[in-house]
């Protein structure tokens, strides 16, 4: 028997969900083994249609496999799957319904919580803070899973795509998960070269100004392959 229309669309978003909750889980286990997170901790979330998919509160990683997909809609009730979301879901959604992000990934790295706890902003050591739309700002210390750590994070994320949050870890987001993940790992990259530079006796780095900066962003809109 031919498949119905609104068949085939259904099995076309099942497809989806399913690659997207492959793709979120070799992510969310990729900010382990590269040493962003310890545990259990940090989150990663990924967008399909009006469902947001996002990793479950206290489960590890390498134990997560396709039956245990889950899924919220914006309004964060859970459309798919039995596990407990993310404590930290009011972040992920208040970057869905703010701005046009597809992936979100949230880590503990060890260099930008050590900043956070430092500075307002991170200190414009490098120029690839370009990538991330310009000085990163720190959100103010709010309790995880909070309603006002998602308002703390609005405000430190506006006209960025990544900031830190103080005493906490690093949030970034982007057009697809590969993109946020690599946002996360400039972020933490550019946060250890400044604790470094910073740590040298008698010595003061060297900044950039925030028009070198906005130079640099306008470069790489030009950057990488085409096509």
């Amino acid at each position: 028997m031919a498949r119905t229309a609104d068949e085939a669309a259904d099995e076309a978003v099942s497809d989806a969900v399913a690659r997207a909750w492959g793709d979120l889980v070799a992510t969310a286990r990729r900010t382990v083994t590269e040493g962003l997170v310890v545990g259990t901790s940090g989150n990663v979330s990924v967008r399909v249609g009006d469902t947001v998919l996002v990793t479950p509160s206290g489960v590890p990683y390498d134990r997560l496999t396709p039956g245990d997909v889950l899924g919220v809609g914006l309004d964060g009730e859970r459309v798919l799957g039995d596990l407990v979301p993310t404590s930290e879901l009011p972040m992920h959604l208040a970057i869905y319904r703010t701005t046009s992000a597809r992936a979100v990934v949230h880590t503990h790295a060890v260099h930008a919580t050590a900043v956070s706890t430092l500075v307002p902003e991170l200190p414009l050591i490098h120029y690839m803070a370009a990538a991330l739309g310009g000085p990163v700002r720190v959100a103010p210390y709010a309790l995880y899973g909070s309603d006002d750590l998602a308002a703390h994070l609005l405000t430190a994320l506006a006209d960025r795509t990544g900031c830190l949050l103080q005493n906490h870890g690093t949030l970034t987001y982007g057009d697809s998960l590969s993109q946020a993940y690599d946002r996360t790992a400039q972020l933490e990259w550019m946060c250890e070269v400044w604790l470094k530079a910073a740590a040298v006796p008698h010595h003061t780095p060297s900044l950039l100004t925030e028009v070198e900066v906005a130079e640099v962003r306008e470069k790489l809109r030009g950057y990488g392959q085409k096509g």
